[in-house]
């Protein structure tokens, strides 16, 4: 469910009310948690951050017109969604993600490569995601897309 809102507090705004908190939540953590240097946009429907073209000029090698996406938070038709390229690219950060999520959450993790999806809004773990957003500066996750998805 892409949304074709061109601003985050747009994209806040439009979501259902059982939405809207938790969303703006996760969004006001991930704010006051990523190191310096991400850009907060929206970018392919998702608020999403990202190294800005003022840092990483090369862009998405995708689509190099593309600021380098690194995290992205979104509402979706069934679920609310993480989009976080470290645990994709990280091994160690992935098993750390993984070893930390049972001692905020209940439930089963519920995981794609770099896809975080949690059905029920109220049972997101916000913290967790704040400290997640932590764990990678810009200078890190540029060597990191560099070596291993750019090639």
């Amino acid at each position: 469910m892409q949304s074709n809102a061109t601003t985050p507090d747009q994209y806040i705004a439009e979501l259902p009310e059982d939405r809207k908190e938790v969303m703006q939540q996760l969004r006001e953590t991930v704010k006051e948690n990523l190191p310096p240097g991400f850009e907060e946009t929206m970018q392919y429907g998702m608020i999403s951050y990202v190294v800005p073209h003022s840092i990483y000029p090369d862009g998405y090698h995708c689509t190099p017109t593309d600021a380098l996406p690194f995290m992205s938070i979104a509402s979706q038709k069934n679920h609310i969604s993480v989009y976080h390229s470290g645990i994709y690219t990280d091994p160690e950060l992935l098993a750390w993600f993984k070893a930390e999520y049972p001692k905020h959450a209940t439930g089963k993790l519920d995981m794609g490569k770099s896809c975080i999806r949690f059905k029920n809004p109220k049972k997101v773990p916000v913290k967790l995601l704040g400290e997640l957003s932590t764990k990678v500066t810009v200078d890190e996750w540029i060597s990191t897309y560099e070596s291993v998805i750019k090639k």
